[in-house]
């Protein structure tokens, strides 16, 4: 099994559409390489996303974590790395794609 590099509160997201993802996150005890794990319960929030439907805008809004860590958590609840799997959602749920991660921290990884 791989060992994916955990996500931190400076790792930068991306929607498929190069929007911006903005993390809220509740974790205040436990960081990789300086900055908060990032947990599946967190919150993700996408910005610019410059998705349209026709002449419609239909830009990602938010992530919803759907294969996070599978053996590493944080008070309970999964981490999540570079291998995890998250989809972008718009405002009406529906699925626009996968979250990209551009960047993360190289220090600390989990399963």
């Amino acid at each position: 099994m791989t060992v994916g590099m955990l996500l931190n509160a400076s790792t930068q997201l991306l929607c498929p559409h190069g929007g911006t993802v903005t993390v809220v996150t509740t974790n205040t005890r436990a960081k990789a390489a300086g900055a908060f794990i990032l947990r599946s319960s967190d919150t993700f929030v996408v910005a610019g996303c410059p998705f349209t439907v026709g002449p419609v805008a239909h830009p990602c809004v938010s992530v919803k974590w759907v294969q996070p860590t599978l053996q590493s958590k944080e008070e309970g609840v999964a981490t999540l790395s570079a291998d995890s799997v998250g989809v972008c959602h718009a405002a009406d749920q529906a699925v626009q794609g996968t979250v990209t991660v551009a960047s993360t921290q190289s220090q600390v990884g989990g399963r």
